[in-house]
């Protein structure tokens, strides 16, 4: 009986600690949020344009929350991103307005709008500057389920071909990757725009299936291994930064603590900054020093044709909507302060 009594007060003595420590627990641990997140790229790409900033959230959240990241149609066709956030299949993304199919007016301008920059400083400019995130936040207030979180540049949209494009005559034909609104714009100057999955582009240039790319610059064409598969990049670009954004899931946004929204959001930044240094020096590096594409130039009167028409192509895109003959108004004026500013700004 004596030996029944001890356990017995062992037993409650135990219990009560456990259940004091559990309560203990409960108060001081609560449960870690845990994302998705899928970018555009690939994996060779997300190196660089999001995987640091992605690892340096988690390593400064402390088991507070995890971003799990996903590379480009991993989880979801890239077209499909937009509806596949707002149902909540996926968090978070990082993508361009217009690849992800985004339901909003501004959508056209995401990616490679032609010719509306020249630099990639321009994009924070605009948006931070002359009036973009505004409006960009307002179109966005519109739809329910996704919140956009901002938006940086990237680097310009260049021709990276099998064969090589000295002229406007050379691009009839060419079936080529590229984004759904540069696509539309290229075409009218005989250019079959091509929709594939990102990791199939390389493969579709050896087997003929694609002539070549209009979907960045020279560093991604060596980063990703194009530079591989094609020849000649030609130097005109048809964007000086191609424009992409983050994008939450509206109600795993609002259920993160304002301490960690502040995080992603600083983190977003040092992404944002991190690709200003890469792609602008990797440009001129990958032009002067790299030894597997051939440079090619349209000469600048013929290439002066290509601006006129994406200022016809701006015209049709403002009469879409009140708020896109905003943003174009905006891109007149910007591009018409940059060239009375001279060198730097505008040679």
């Amino acid at each position: 009986m004596s030996t029944r009594r001890k356990f017995l007060q062992t037993a409650a003595v135990a219990g009560g600690t456990a259940a004091l420590g559990s309560a203990h627990i409960y108060a001081e641990e609560p449960k870690k949020i845990t994302w998705r997140l899928q970018t555009y790229a690939g994996p060779a790409l997300a190196e660089h344009v999001i995987k640091p900033s992605i690892e340096a959230f988690n390593k400064v959240a402390e088991g507070q929350m995890e971003i799990q990241l996903y590379f480009a149609d991993q989880l979801v066709p890239t077209g499909e991103l937009f509806r596949a956030m707002q149902k909540g299949t996926i968090d978070a993304v990082q993508s361009d307005d217009d690849s992800i199919a985004a339901p909003v007016d501004v959508a056209v301008f995401g990616g490679y709008f032609p010719f509306a920059s020249r630099y990639s400083l321009d994009v924070p400019t605009l948006f931070e500057q002359h009036g973009l995130r505004q409006i960009w936040e307002e179109a966005y207030s519109e739809v329910k389920g996704v919140t956009w979180l901002g938006a940086g540049s990237w680097d310009p949209c260049n021709f990276a071909t099998v064969q090589p494009i000295n002229s406007l005559a050379d691009l009839k034909g060419k079936r080529v990757f590229t984004f759904p609104t540069a696509g539309k714009f290229l075409s009218r100057f005989g250019v079959i725009p091509v929709t594939l999955p990102w990791e199939d582009v390389e493969v579709a240039i050896q087997t003929g299936e694609l002539d070549g790319i209009a979907w960045s610059g020279i560093t991604e064409d060596y980063t990703v291994g194009w530079a591989n598969v094609t020849k000649y990049f030609l130097t005109n670009n048809i964007s000086g930064a191609w424009i992409g954004s983050y994008f939450a899931n509206t109600e795993k946004w609002e259920a993160v603590p304002e301490q960690l929204k502040t995080l992603f959001k600083l983190c977003m930044d040092s992404s944002h900054y991190y690709r200003q240094h890469w792609y602008w020096g990797g440009e001129a590096k990958l032009r002067v020093q790299g030894d597997k594409l051939k440079l090619t130039t349209i000469p600048d009167a013929e290439w002066k044709t290509v601006e006129a028409e994406a200022h016809k192509f701006w015209e049709e895109i403002a009469k879409t909507s009140p708020r896109c003959a905003k943003v174009v108004e905006i891109f007149k004026n910007y591009n018409a302060l940059m060239e009375k500013a001279g060198p730097p700004y505008r040679y």
